[in-house]
Parts: structure tokens; sequence; C-alpha cells
């Protein structure tokens, strides 16, 4: 495991030591299964509305529960390594199964970010909307949904 990779129960003190520092924080999370262009534009955009990139990532179970049975293609720990390895994430947060937003809000409230970063068309943007609402965050939209970049879409090809 690299440095970049942590465990969720640290993200919290290693959020307060970016804070105390004058660093901002960018939150990003999703399941990243098979790495594409979409995520890597993603990822840029979002890394430039501050200092430190945070990528929670879903476990799997979670990405079970959203994609299907067949997914994830790649585990967890897999994919934590192949986004560490983008120079621009800082950090990647290994997300417990989590089995309802108020235990995101939760989460995201003690990481209390400057920053949550989303993609226009996201299902997920009014719990972006209520998470950075409860947290002080600014919701960013870095980038709409690229072409047909999309995991699903390229493995159904």
């Amino acid at each position: 495991m690299t440095a970049k990779i942590i465990p969720i129960r640290k993200v919290t003190i290693l959020s307060k030591n970016l804070k105390k520092q004058g660093q901002t924080i960018v939150l990003v999370g999703g399941c990243f299964d098979l790495l594409h262009l979409g995520h890597v534009t993603f990822l840029e955009k979002a890394k430039k509305m501050g200092n430190n990139l945070i990528v929670l990532l879903e476990s799997d179970e979670k990405v079970m529960e959203l994609k299907g049975i067949a997914r994830p293609i790649h585990t967890q720990r897999e994919r934590a390594r192949i986004l560490s390895a983008l120079e621009v994430v800082d950090y990647v947060a290994l997300l417990p199964y989590l089995k309802n937003n108020s235990q995101y809000d939760q989460l995201i409230g003690k990481i209390r970010p400057d920053v949550i970063a989303a993609t226009s068309g996201d299902v997920n943007i009014l719990h972006h909307k209520r998470s950075a609402k409860l947290t002080g965050a600014k919701l960013k939209l870095v980038t709409k949904m690229i072409g047909n970049y999309s995991t699903s879409r390229i493995l159904n090809h």
C-alpha cells in the first residue's frame, strides 16, 4: 500500500492536519472500477479546485450493489492502487460498506472538505448538495459526463 492510500479511520486526522496547514480539501467519491478518460478528466478538473484531492473509494460490496453481481472488475485495493498512481490524486480513502446517505453525511461531516466535486448529471447530485450544505463546503460541478465514457458502457460493448 502506498502512502497515498489511507484507511477511513485516518481520513479525519489527515483532514484536520491539512486544514491546520492552511491547505484546502477537495473531496470526490466513486467506484472507479475501470479507470477511463472520463474519470481522469474529472479528477484533473476536481484537483484544480484546491490543494488536496481526496478520493473516497467505494467498497467492493457497494460497487456490487450499485453496478450488479459481475462487478467490481477490480478489488477496492486494486482500484486504490491504480488511483494512487495518478499525479492529481493526493489521497485515496478506502470506504467501508456504507448503507445509507446519513452514514456518508457523518463521514463527510468529519472530513469537512472545502469543496465537494461532482459531474453534472450525477445521480447523487441532491445528496452532494445536502452534504455540502451540512459541512459548509462548496459544491462544484467540475465537468459534464464525457462522451460515452462509462465503465458499464465499456463492459457492455
